[in-house]
Order: C-alpha cells, then structure tokens, then sequence
C-alpha cells in the first residue's frame, strides 16, 4: 500500500469514528463528517444556500494560477491558503467534487510560492501561518498524484513536502526571536499575538496532520501568550505586559490557541474563554476593527469554549451575514472582496464540522 492510500485509509477511518462522537482534544488525524452532517442535526438551510454562493463566487474570481489577485484586496499564499480551506470545509471531495480543480490550483499556488531554500511563504509572517494551515488540512486529503500536470519538473512539491519545509521555516523562525514567538519577519526579535496566532494555528494544524512539532516549540508560544493575556482576559498585541483593550480579536485568537494545544488548564484560558462568553451578542468591530478577522477567530475560538455560546453566536451571525451578502455571493469587507468572503464563509463552516481544524 502506497503512503497516500495509507493516509486516505486513515482518513476515512477518522470520517466513520467521528461521526456523532463528541472529541474532548485536538487528536484525530482528519475529520470528520459527510458534507450536510451536523452532530445531531442537518446544517441549515440558510448556511449552505450561503455558503454554496460564496463557493460560486471564490471560484469564479479565482485565477488560472489557483490565486485571488483582483478587486484590490489582499492577497498571497495565506490568502489562497484560507480560500482552500473554504473549499475544503463544506465536504465536497477535493479529488473528484465539483470543486477539486480549484482545490488543485490552489495548493499549486501555494506550493509554488514557497522558497525552496527557506520554507517560507510569501512575504509578511501571516502568510506562512495561513498557507500551512491551509496544506494541514489538505495533506491526506487531496491526491498528490492528480497535483500537477504532466510535464511539470520534478522540483515541484508535494504537499506534505511543501508543508515539512513550511513547519521548519516556521520553527527556525521561532529560534531566533528571544520572545518565543513571531512577528512579521522571520528574522524579527519582537512579536505580537496576531502574527504569533496565525503560526502557532498552523503547527498546530500541521501536528494534527501528522507532522512532526517540538513540544519545545508549542510550550514557548503558550508560555508567550500567558504572559500576553491580563488576569481580566484581555489579550495585548505586542510589547511587554501592558496595553491591554476590548479586542475580541486578540482575546479569541488566544482562546484558540490555548484550547487546540490542549490548555485549557490554563487560567488564562478561562479568563479569555470567559471574556468571550460574556460578549457573545457582539458581533461588530471591536478595538481596531477588522471585523472579518474577528469573527473568524471568533467562531472557532466559542466553538472550542463553550458550544451553548456558539450555537446562540452562530445563529445571530447567519442572520446577519444574510443580509450583507451581495447578490454575487461575496461579501464587502476591509480585505477586498476575495478574502473578506473567503474569512465571512469560514466563519460559518463550523456549521459542516468537516475540517481537522474545528474538532474539538
């Protein structure tokens, strides 16, 4: 048996355990359930009509090298790497599915931005973070055979390959800086929680996947978070200790963080957890806005606290993300169009429960 039909093996092992079992870690190798399964009942009706057309619209604006490059947005390998989560999420197989071309293009994508001599991604630190989360949950998943056209040369990466030298760059990175954590260089010697979140998300990602991760280096991340997260549960965003706000942003990127390495022992965990929990009608900017950015880490950080909280959260944001999507399917936001659609319809894919990343 070939390493790939071990690892599709093991996938769909994982699929037939998971299925109506609630997980008490971040443990299984890939999740999860069929494409329209919620544990207990069927994703909403209004989700997947919202989510089916803001898939339409991610892949017709996606471009032919597997990117998203117009409407003056953002973009990058951690841009395409959460636009392949999105196509990931909803369960459509990434192979055969309506949608596996745009799968392929995007890994492609990512792939070939990578420096091969460094592992790293694209230019700011948030594109490693989020082009390795986006090849974790692709790893096992998509077929690497069926990857790249015939007549490509032969340093072209497979993804598990791709996704080693991403983990690596990304360690390397954390070596240097005295913090134990990241910021917008590799080379940087200061850090903040946001760029930090982005990274440690995807390690952890990439060990759910199957890659190896230094204990070493998840503990020096944490270690930095607790010293970034005040007794009241506020988060800070670089510095030392100090200049702590209302930013549901940072405060949800920690609870996540804490959770899905497993410390959720931490006091600092529960004074986050509770923070959010306290604020969970607030849906809007907090601190310095970027909305978008603040609900995605938002779903998933009451989802892994606190399910009662996020199923009263989750309704209130598909009424309202409702109303805002435009008729196109995408959704207007501070990112440009692409990516504020691709962050508003992972907001909402912890309704499909599919993706490694959203067990808990």
């Amino acid at each position: 048996m070939s390493q790939f039909q071990i690892s599709n093996f093991k996938f769909q092992i994982s699929n037939a355990l998971v299925i109506g079992i609630w997980f008490l870690g971040f443990t299984a190798s890939v999740a999860a359930q069929p494409p329209n399964a919620r544990i207990g009942e069927v994703v909403p009706r209004d989700v997947r009509e919202m989510y089916d057309r803001g898939l339409q619209y991610l892949a017709t604006t996606q471009s032919e090298n597997g990117d998203w490059t117009g409407g003056g947005g953002e973009q990058g390998p951690g841009v395409t790497g959460l636009g392949l989560m999105v196509f990931l999420a909803s369960g459509e197989d990434p192979n055969f599915g309506l949608y596996s071309n745009h799968v392929r293009k995007a890994c492609r994508s990512i792939i070939t931005q990578q420096n091969a001599t460094t592992g790293i991604l694209g230019g700011s630190m948030y594109h490693p973070g989020f082009g390795m989360l986006g090849l974790a949950e692709a790893y096992g998943a998509v077929d690497d055979r069926n990857l790249w056209p015939e007549g490509k040369g032969k340093d072209q990466r497979s993804i598990g390959a791709a996704l080693e030298l991403a983990v690596r760059a990304a360690i390397t990175s954390q070596k240097k800086n005295p913090t134990g954590a990241w910021r917008y260089s590799p080379d940087a010697t200061d850090a903040d929680t946001s760029v930090s979140g982005a990274i440690l998300v995807g390690l952890l990602a990439s060990r759910n996947a199957g890659i190896e991760i230094p204990d070493e280096s998840i503990d020096k991340a944490i270690s930095y978070y607790t010293k970034m997260t005040a007794a009241s549960g506020q988060v800070a965003y670089a510095g030392g200790i100090g200049g702590f706000d209302e930013s549901l942003a940072r405060i949800s990127i920690a609870t996540l963080v804490y959770a899905v390495a497993r410390r959720k022992d931490l006091p600092q965990y529960k004074a986050t957890l509770g923070y959010l929990v306290n604020k969970w009608e607030f849906t809007g900017p907090s601190g310095f806005g970027w909305m978008e950015y603040q609900r995605y880490y938002q779903a998933q950080a009451l989802f892994q606290g606190d399910v009662e909280t996020w199923e009263k959260w989750n309704k209130l944001l598909i009424r309202q993300f409702k109303a805002q999507q435009l008729p196109d399917g995408s959704f207007k936001g501070q990112f440009g169009p692409a990516t504020s659609t691709t962050l508003s319809l992972l907001a909402v894919a912890l309704n499909y429960r599919f993706l490694p990343i959203y067990e808990r």
